[in-house]
């Protein structure tokens, strides 16, 4: 795909795509459904230029750094943060929010927010393998709810990525997933009345299970993961899960190896022989090497 741009991946319904956009910031958008099975193969080409903000292209072009899961330049990046609803600067936003609760494996159950209108994709983006909702309301009644929760039983809203990948390894059962968030659930449905904001409407337990959507039920365990693309590197392989903004790309070489998409973005890509493998640096598992982000 000369002159095309990733931009990352999306989980629009329940399955994968990879966005793209044109290299000169022109042009509408194009989208690539991602099927398990199937082979996918790329190569990198020139430099990695920075991703622009909220829509528009970056007004200098600048080159990022190789290792960056932003892809943004210290500008765009300022401005895209303002204009978040993580930045606390849009107090007056009329649309409901939800509240949830995401595990993302034993010991690693986070609360979170987004737009209702989103429905569960912001869940499936950050690789929650499965989730309740547990309120929806304005968005000053959500935040304040997350508030509580971090402050009354110590639950974080933010779970370094680098342990979600790595707890995806070794995934209890179905029961037991759902076990864990269900108990959190009831601790924080206790809570009403004990701080729990009124306009914030208490919605049922109902588990979400992700295991299936991301094809973690069937792939096996990854072994490499991919710290930075090189220009000229190539990555290349039969896709065999997904989950948040990973690639699982089974290689003969180096086994299943984990892409995360937030470093392809920003790169000039072409189509590459799915058989060609990796030849982009990559550590085993949980050795580190790539900067995390995503909540």
């Amino acid at each position: 795909m000369s002159g095309w741009r990733c931009t990352g991946l999306r989980w629009p319904h329940d399955g994968p795509a990879l966005g793209w956009a044109r290299g000169d910031g022109g042009g509408p958008g194009r989208v690539s459904v991602l099927a398990y099975g199937k082979e996918l193969g790329f190569r990198a080409e020139g430099e990695r230029h920075c991703v622009g903000a909220r829509g528009n292209p970056c007004p200098v072009g600048a080159v990022v750094p190789v290792r960056s899961t932003g892809a943004r330049c210290a500008e765009c990046a300022r401005l895209d943060r303002a204009h978040s609803v993580a930045a606390d600067t849009i107090a007056d936003d009329p649309r409901p929010y939800r509240v949830y609760l995401a595990w993302f494996g034993p010991g690693m159950v986070k609360v979170g927010i987004t737009g209702e209108a989103r429905g569960a994709a912001r869940l499936r983006e950050q690789g929650a393998v499965v989730f309740s909702w547990l309120g929806r309301g304005p968005l000053m009644a959500a935040r304040r709810t997350e508030e509580l929760l971090r402050s009354a039983l110590g639950v974080p809203d933010r779970i370094p990525y680098a342990r979600k990948r790595a707890a995806r390894a070794e995934l209890p059962g179905a029961a037991e997933r759902a076990a864990e968030i269900g108990t959190l659930y009831r601790r924080a449905a206790a809570l009403e009345g004990a701080g729990w904001p009124e306009a914030l409407e208490r919605l049922p337990f109902e588990p979400v299970d992700h295991a299936g959507v991301f094809g973690l039920d069937v792939a096996g365990p990854a072994a490499r993961v991919v710290t930075g693309l090189v220009a000229g590197g190539v990555v290349a392989g039969r896709l065999v899960a997904a989950a948040g903004p990973d690639l699982h790309l089974e290689t003969a070489a180096e086994g299943i190896v984990v892409l995360d998409t937030r470093l392809v973005t920003g790169w000039d890509l072409v189509g590459a022989d799915a058989r060609a493998g990796i030849s982009v640096p990559v550590v085993a598992l949980g050795a580190g090497g790539v900067q995390d982000g995503l909540f």
